[in-house]
């Protein structure tokens, strides 16, 4: 339901207030003074903080300031056992979201807190909605190719689903906008959506970013960190290269699948979290599994719902339309291509797909300057002239130059290289000794 922080000097009232409404599904921690609210706030800012005014030390009227400085989204309900008209007003206007005179009644305190906790969410999503509003949304499924309205079809019939979903797609094809959409037009909508990136994290960086640490964990950590998965708490948790996590991380994303509930560096509790899992990735984890590089009892569980993205290049009839939306969300009102521009875009292979069709035509916009219709001497494609001496080239000097093509858009792996060519790892190596 939330976590709840019970600031109050005498540890009868805070046991009291803690078992309650840890019975009614709430986390509930305590501080017993103003300065064990402020690192409680500092490590780990609660959803919520019921304040006593008649603190040791400071009072709770001057310490909500301090409070608010740390992390002003976090509301506060203050009770006093002397109550006045006039400590309720200046209260709230220090910022109390609500004021109780002691004895307070617990049930009706539990009432209090759902209302401001539910009026505080509604806040937060009113700011997104505000954020959203007037943006173009990226459309994951544009255009009317088969490959597409299939692909469509498949994405829409696990929309209500809390399962993991597994997205493949070769590099440039829209992974992390699917994901996005997966979120926002699903049934965790209104709770976050955050993301991350596995490759090229060491496993202490991505074992910090995923599960959080506590100060002291490690040398520099100066202070606690929520990680990933707190911030995604009810919400949806986007790995991006899935592919990359390093192998001794494997059996902890497994256990907060199978069992929601994970622990932080440098923490003997565990944590429960309600997180839904989108992963991602360019690469064969199926075949990954098989070779032992990577879980296959985790494979098999992030792959309950597999959704498969269509590369751009079997999807030509789509590029028409995707151009004509690209370049409207790069200038107002877009622009035009002539016959021979968009015959030039749907001629083209587009390794880089979606995301490659995008520079291709901001680069345009720019050499064009402020021009209504984009031709073909303002499509620069990155191996333009390549493209144009393949002509001249013998089948075999074809093939190494597209090996080497392939190699490259793949950083140098034989292993991805070989699987966007089609064909084994030994048959790559047999032509890369070839062609030395």
């Amino acid at each position: 339901m939330g976590r709840i922080l019970v600031i109050d000097d005498e540890a009868q009232v805070r046991g009291g207030i803690r078992r309650y409404f840890e019975a009614n599904g709430f986390e509930v921690n305590e501080a017993e003074s103003p300065s064990a609210a402020e690192q409680q706030f500092r490590a780990q800012p609660p959803d919520l903080a019921i304040l006593d005014y008649g603190l040791p030390e400071v009072n709770g009227l001057d310490l909500m300031p301090v409070l608010k400085q740390i992390d002003e989204r976090v509301p506060i309900v203050m009770v006093t056992g002397h109550g006045s008209i006039d400590l309720a007003v200046r209260a709230v206007k220090q910022g109390a979201d609500h004021f109780l005179e002691k004895p307070v009644k617990l049930p009706a305190l539990l009432v209090i807190v759902r209302r401001v906790l539910e009026s505080y969410r509604n806040r937060r999503r009113q700011v997104a909605a505000s954020a959203q509003e007037g943006r173009q949304q990226l459309d994951p499924f544009a255009g009317a190719s088969d490959a597409i309205k299939r692909f469509a079809d498949d994405a829409h019939h696990v929309l209500d689903s809390h399962a993991p979903v597994l997205i493949q797609g070769e590099t440039g094809t829209g992974k992390g906008v699917l994901a996005a959409w997966l979120h926002h037009h699903g049934p965790r909508a209104e709770e976050a959506f955050v993301d991350i990136n596995c490759a090229g994290l060491s496993r202490e960086l991505m074992e910090s970013e995923l599960f959080g640490h506590e100060r002291g964990a490690f040398t520099g950590a100066a202070t606690a960190k929520l990680g990933l998965l707190d911030l995604a708490h009810r919400g949806t948790a986007f790995l991006d290269e899935v592919g990359e996590i390093d192998p001794t991380l494997q059996p902890r994303l497994l256990k907060v699948l199978e069992e929601q509930r994970f622990r932080r560096l440098g923490d003997v509790r565990d944590h429960v979290v309600d997180v839904r899992l989108i992963a991602a990735t360019n690469r064969d984890l199926a075949k990954l599994s098989r070779e032992g590089k990577f879980r296959s009892d985790l494979y098999f569980r992030i792959n309950t719902v597999a959704l498969a993205i269509p590369p751009l290049r079997k999807r030509i009839e789509d590029i028409p339309r995707l151009a004509h939306e690209v370049a409207a969300n790069l200038r107002p009102g877009g622009v035009d291509f002539t016959p021979a521009a968009m015959k030039m875009l749907q001629s083209y292979a587009w390794p880089g797909n979606i995301r490659e069709l995008r520079n291709v035509i901001e680069r345009a916009l720019l050499h064009a300057h402020q021009a209504a219709v984009l031709d073909t001497p303002d499509l620069r494609f990155e191996h333009t002239s390549e493209l144009e001496d393949d002509l001249d080239l013998t089948l075999e000097e074809l093939e190494r130059k597209h090996v080497e093509r392939v190699l490259r858009a793949e950083s140098g792996s034989v292993e991805a290289a070989a699987a966007r060519l089609g064909i084994s790892r030994s048959a790559l190596y047999v032509r890369l000794k070839r062609y030395r």
